[in-house]
C-alpha cells in the first residue's frame, strides 16, 4: 500500500509524517523505518523507528532507490511501515513520469506486506491521475 502526504513547502508535512511514524511505532507489530534526505529530524523521531539517512549510501536514481528498498525489505521480513520524507529530493523524478515507480513500489507493498507513507511537496491537486487515490 501506498500513501502520500503532498502539499506545498511549509505546508506541515514533516511534522505529520513525523507523527504517523511515532503513533505508527507505538502500535506497529513489525519494524518501522524512516528514509530522510539527512539527519535533521532524527532525533524527533521516536527511538524504536529505524532512522535512515539515504544520502549516507549515494543513491543518485529512482532506479537505484528501488534496489536501496529491495535489499532493505530482503535483509528484515519484519518492516511493516517505511516512511519517506522529502520523497522528491531522493528519488530524483518528476512525478508526471513516475508511473513506473509507483508500480514497482506497489508491486514491493504487496509481495512483502508493506506500507509506504512519502511526503510530497507538491499541490495535492497538480498529482497526476495515478496519484490520486494514494493521497491521505
Amino acid at each position: 500500500m501506498i500513501k502520500i502526504i503532498a502539499g506545498n513547502k511549509g505546508s506541515g508535512k514533516t511534522k505529520r509524517l513525523i507523527d504517523m511514524t511515532n503513533e505508527t511505532a507505538k502500535v506497529a507489530a513489525g519494524s518501522v523505518v524512516f528514509l530522510d534526505k539527512d539527519n535533521s529530524y532524527m532525533y524527533e523521531v521516536d527511538r524504536a523507528v529505524r532512522f535512515v539517512n539515504v544520502n549516507d549510501y549515494h543513491v543518485a536514481s529512482a532506479e537505484m532507490f528501488l534496489g536501496f528498498l529491495g535489499g532493505m525489505l530482503a535483509s528484515n521480513y519484519d518492516i511493516t511501515t517505511i516512511f519517506v520524507d522529502a520523497f522528491l529530493k531522493l528519488v530524483k523524478i518528476d512525478m508526471a513520469d513516475a508511473g513506473w515507480f509507483f508500480e514497482s513500489l506497489e508491486a514491493y507493498g504487496k509481495k512483502h506486506d508493506v506500507t509506504f507513507v512519502l511526503s510530497v511537496s507538491a499541490d495535492p491537486e497538480n498529482l497526476p491521475a495515478f496519484c490520486k487515490d494514494y493521497v491521505i
